[in-house]
């Protein structure tokens, strides 16, 4: 299969590169140094010459926070962006995933979302991502809207690798106990990935790793996988706080819990749990350092 990777640079885009290579698929991966996504007729002569059967758009502005000041920035690569992609495949018959996130929520349901729920993002970046996903939805024939949240991986920072840092730097951590969600390894998400761009299953997927924890949680998990994983010490002491505790220019959702509901009702391989994409991560992490 011939497949476009753009943000073939970034935190999940190496690893979705990696995977398809490694399967024997012919991938052109594009960051933004060879690829600048808000020119269309840039987008299409790269689509025209490479004439990919299926385009995986992992690029988007993922800058939280400084997307509150800079919502043009944010707009013009997750929505118009989006769209020339989208307008390029659609010339060349390509299959189209776009990698989506749990910010298209507010964050305020008492149980987790699926894909058909109303959105309601709060933030720019949130905003910017639903209009994203509008536009796959209105110009794109063969779709695949992925949505993950907490996402992590061995390329780029991260929650798990700040964590790891910290934990060696200072006794004592403060993280956040009233936010929840379901860490997603990068390696997990883009085998799911590779699998979906191979049927025709098209519509909206929510693919992270399975169970929830808080980013409290999440962090007391790094700590006691890492001392038996990576051997060592992490003598740090990990408190709980509340989001308020924190103020950050962008909202939060408290509820970044996503259901499988299509992954169940296709019938596809669902992603594992949490905690064993976590273990699996450090033993990357382990075997690179090696």
């Amino acid at each position: 299969m011939r497949v476009l990777v753009t943000g073939a640079g970034g935190q999940l885009g190496k690893d979705v590169v990696r995977l398809l290579e490694k399967a024997g698929h012919l991938v052109l991966p594009s960051d933004r140094d060879s690829l600048d996504i808000t020119d269309y007729a840039a987008c299409l002569k790269c689509a025209q010459e490479f004439k990919p059967e299926a385009v995986i758009h992992c690029a988007a502005y993922t800058a939280v926070d400084q997307a509150e000041s800079d919502s043009a920035g944010a707009y013009a690569v997750n929505a118009v962006g989006t769209r020339n992609m989208v307008l390029a495949s659609e010339r060349v018959k390509a299959k189209f995933c776009y990698i989506s996130t749990d910010y298209v929520f507010d964050g305020t349901a008492n149980s987790p979302y699926q894909e058909y729920d109303n959105t309601n993002p709060h933030s720019v970046y949130g905003k910017s991502k639903r209009a994203g996903e509008v536009l796959v939805q209105s110009l794109s024939s063969t779709f695949f809207i992925v949505r993950t949240s907490w996402v992590y991986g061995l390329h780029g920072q991260n929650f798990v690798k700040t964590m790891l840092k910290l934990g060696q730097e200072q006794p004592v951590l403060t993280v956040v106990n009233d936010q929840k969600g379901s860490p997603t390894y990068t390696v997990d998400l883009a085998e799911f990935l590779l699998r979906l761009i191979q049927t025709e299953k098209y519509g909206i997927f929510h693919a992270s790793n399975l169970g929830e924890c808080t980013w409290y949680e999440f962090a007391q998990a790094i700590f006691e996988e890492a001392a038996q994983v990576l051997g060592g010490d992490y003598p740090v002491q990990v408190k709980p706080c509340t989001t308020e505790d924190f103020p950050r220019p962008a909202p939060r959702p408290r509820n970044s819990v996503l259901d499988h509901l299509a992954i169940r009702v296709e019938g596809l391989e669902d992603l594992r749990p949490w905690r064993e994409g976590l273990k699996a991560f450090l033993l990357e992490l382990k075997a690179g350092q090696g």
